[in-house]
């Protein structure tokens, strides 16, 4: 028993840095209530953490491999415990969002590490088991994030936080006492430079993002750190390809299949997650369901996701990844367009098909991203590989909820106005940051009523074209997979040494 402790300690820490990207979703409303907080704070409380992971990841394993991988899992470990007692004990909405950058800090530690980590510790038919452990572990994070949100959030938001705190000290005891350090002779110094130019590329892009939902497109608060973005990005670009150990070697997207793959990984999470933050709010601030209730809503998501990918997921590996990545990217789209069917009469049960659906788009297409971008570079540069997918995966969800809230404020809006609001952008502000209760409460008693379904009407019809985007997202990243990839399935060898080449070649 005592040489599984290890995977124990990992995968510990793998399931709670995974499941804090989408827990905080059912936790919305009551957050938004108690700190009083604005729709782009939600969107931050959220952002933040994604972006934190995405830009952080590839540095973090650098580093891992220069120090001791070990050494910076406990390093993440101790911070995102401390980043998550700050969240939990924030007064105020700014110092929460602070504490979730430090908290997607700690995670891109954990996350860059834990790979390498199970290769050291296993070898044989173990290492194979233990990367079928932690893949289930990966695979059932995210699914089951708004469903342990819903429960805490019931004692209170700030529960969601501090649970993380035994958690991680359990990880912390267990990693140092059974976990064997490990690191690369003669590892490339981390690419400083590379780092921070992507990160202020990336964020630049999801603040202009954010702040287009909140003050609208003509504002320069929205296009110049959204045009700012850009161009430091394309900064980043040039000084990766003249390093001579970059972040990520740009040259790999001359490779279409690589690249169908990154697109791929991004517009999976952007259309199966991103909409996750919308529909938590519309499940309790306009229908009024408890915490628990709304997060009990994702069950068929997170099951479906789950029984696909353990039952499938082997089976899939050896199919072409085309038509694996390309038919679960659709059936995403597909679980979209059914989700859009809602409307101001709808109720919860409107959602079951869609998210059934979407489980099984994920549970097909999740488990087949790394094996299948590993599968495209040279093995020199499998460890890139890995570290870009999932920068993609979680740039891809960061995006995306930036993206879908100028979708839903202005469709929200617009309903608003039709509806004869007097303050139609100001009552859609209100209602994004899960205000509706408090709305219609404000409001005098014989108006209630009317009040009550103007706002159901608005956030159903921004819920809608949030969906619809999602769909769009989901179909067209589906015909890109298919039009670009041109990978064969990795061959058992391949997929054999798959993770650990990763662990080794960051």
């Amino acid at each position: 028993m005592r040489k599984w402790l290890p995977l124990v300690a990992i995968c510990t820490g793998t399931f709670m840095l995974l499941v804090d990207v989408t827990i905080v979703n059912v936790a919305l409303p009551d957050m938004a209530v108690d700190l009083g907080t604005s729709f782009g704070q939600l969107q931050w409380v959220v952002d933040v953490y994604a972006l934190g992971l995405a830009a952080l990841v590839l540095g973090a394993g650098s580093l891992a491999d220069l120090y001791g991988r070990r050494r910076a899992y406990v390093v993440g470990l101790v911070l995102f415990a401390l980043a998550s007692l700050a969240c939990g004990l924030a007064p105020n909405a700014e110092l929460l969002i602070v504490a979730r950058a430090v908290q997607g800090v700690g995670g891109a530690a954990m996350l860059a590490t834990t790979i390498a980590l199970i290769n050291t510790s296993y070898e044989g038919r173990d290492r194979g088991t233990a990367f079928g452990v932690w893949g289930a572990v990966v695979g059932a994070a995210a699914a089951l994030g708004p469903i342990l949100g819903g429960a805490l959030t019931e004692l209170s938001w700030r529960w969601i936080f501090f649970v993380n705190l035994p958690i991680s000290v359990f990880a912390v005891a267990v990693t140092l006492a059974a976990v064997q350090e490990s690191r690369q002779p003669h590892a490339p110094a981390p690419d400083v430079p590379g780092i921070a130019l992507f990160t202020l590329g990336a964020g630049g892009i999801v603040f202009g993002l954010v702040r287009a939902a909140a003050d609208g497109w003509g504002a320069l608060v929205a296009w110049g750190p959204l045009a700012a973005g850009l161009v430091v990005l394309a900064g980043w670009v040039l000084v990766e390809r003249g390093r001579r150990a970059p972040m990520l070697d740009v040259s790999l997207f001359g490779n279409r299949s690589f690249t169908g793959i990154m697109l791929g990984a991004l517009l999976l999470n952007a259309a199966a997650f991103s909409a996750s933050l919308y529909t938590s709010l519309w499940l309790q601030s306009v229908l009024g369901l408890s915490p628990l209730q709304g997060g009990l809503v994702f069950i068929p998501l997170s099951v479906c996701s789950f029984v696909v990918a353990a039952l499938a997921g082997r089976s899939l590996q050896t199919m072409a990844p085309r038509w694996v990545l390309g038919g679960g990217l659709t059936l995403v789209g597909v679980a979209s367009l059914l989700l859009a069917l809602v409307d101001a009469d709808s109720t919860w049960r409107v959602l079951v098909p869609g998210l059934a659906v979407l489980g099984i788009g994920v549970g097909v297409a999740n488990p087949t991203l790394a094996s299948a971008a590993l599968a495209t570079v040279p093995r020199e540069r499998s460890g890139m590989a890995s570290g870009a997918v999932n920068t993609a995966r979680q740039l891809g969800f960061a995006l995306g909820v930036a993206v879908l809230g100028s979708v839903f404020t202005a469709q929200a809006t617009a309903a608003l106005r039709d509806g004869g609001a007097p303050d139609a952008a100001g009552t859609a502000a209100a209602l994004t940051a899960g205000q509706a209760g408090q709305l219609v409460g404000a409001a005098p008693a014989a108006d209630r009523a009317t009040l009550a379904d103007l706002l159901g009407t608005a956030y159903a019809s921004g819920l809608r074209d949030v969906y619809l985007v999602c769909a769009a997202a989901g179909i067209a990243g589906g015909l890109l997979v298919l039009w670009l990839v041109r990978a064969a399935a990795p061959s058992g060898q391949q997929r054999a040494t798959a993770e650990p080449e990763a662990a080794t070649s960051r």
